[in-house]
């Protein structure tokens, strides 16, 4: 592994990211010097597929890949975990000896960031607002903590119903319901969770009413520029427990860290770090 790793995000509206952040202060910790680029392709003049192919050549040891590329990139590596394939999208690539790898550390970071936040509790009747590349690693994390029942929701049709079936498959015991409606769909949810890009810089709003989470439990936004969203903040404001897409944003990362470099981190003060150089939420 040489003393210097070339990393970087590939995505649209990128600009407020907190992976460079996030991978130098990793770096940092494991005595690598880290570089670490924002890849927006209509900005490097190139579309997702040719910039995608050309970034071994240009050195990199590894890329994170977000919004709206997560599936596309699935078609580009190996996928490595059995896991990433049932979700159908990738969010952590790494070129090694020749090869393309392709990981999902989105799964694991949002059942981590779910379990600190709800410790012992079940997921329970779930709205799931978005059906793209994070929304389908986050359904199969609601599922494996034990959601009793998912109910689906993207704009595209298709998309919502591509899970529904990813996870009759993988769980077939959930209960699973499909529509493109958030706020009809949302009486009687335990819990909601939006992973569309609604609420984060540059698409200001929120994907629910907050009278639609009346009587809910809990809520988590995968946005997590800004931090504190409209949607949490409703959600605070009926009493639920909100939980940060920052969480699972630094959970994937710390993962990802260790897939690129090999080497661990001490969470604790990576996590110490990476706060005390946060804006005030």
């Amino acid at each position: 592994m040489p003393d210097t790793l070339r990393l970087g995000l590939i995505g649209d509206n990128i600009a407020l990211s907190q992976s460079p952040r996030l991978h130098r202060l990793a770096g940092a910790q494991c005595g690598l010097d880290v570089t670490f680029d924002l890849l927006v392709p209509r900005d490097e003049g190139l579309e997702f597929s040719p910039l995608f192919d050309g970034l071994a050549a240009r050195g990199y040891r590894g890329v994170s890949v977000t919004y709206p590329y997560k599936e596309r990139a699935m078609d580009k590596v190996t996928v490595c975990e059995d896991l990433a394939r049932a979700i159908g999208a990738v969010n952590t690539v790494v070129f090694e000896n020749g090869r393309v790898l392709g990981f999902n550390t989105d799964h694991s970071g949002f059942v981590a960031a779910y379990r600190q936040a709800r410790p012992g509790r079940l997921p329970g009747d779930v709205v799931l607002m978005g059906a793209g590349g994070v929304g389908r690693a986050v359904g199969f994390g609601l599922a494996s903590l034990g959601a009793t029942r998912l109910r689906l929701v993207d704009r595209d049709a298709g998309k919502a119903e591509d899970l529904a079936k990813a996870l009759r498959k993988a769980f077939p015991a959930i209960g699973l319901d499909v529509g493109s409606d958030a706020a009809g769909m949302a009486a009687g949810a335990g819990g909601f969770v939006n992973c569309t890009p609604v609420g984060m810089a540059g698409h200001e709003g929120t994907p629910l009413p907050r009278a639609a989470m009346s009587g809910g439990r809990w809520a988590f936004d995968a946005v997590y520029t800004p931090a504190r969203t409209q949607f949490l903040e409703d959600a605070r404001a009926l009493g639920m427990t909100a939980i940060s897409g920052m969480a699972l944003f630094f959970r994937q990362g710390s993962e990802a860290w260790r897939i690129y470099s090999n080497r661990a981190v001490d969470e604790d003060r990576l996590h110490a770090a990476f706060v005390d150089g946060l804006e005030p939420a």
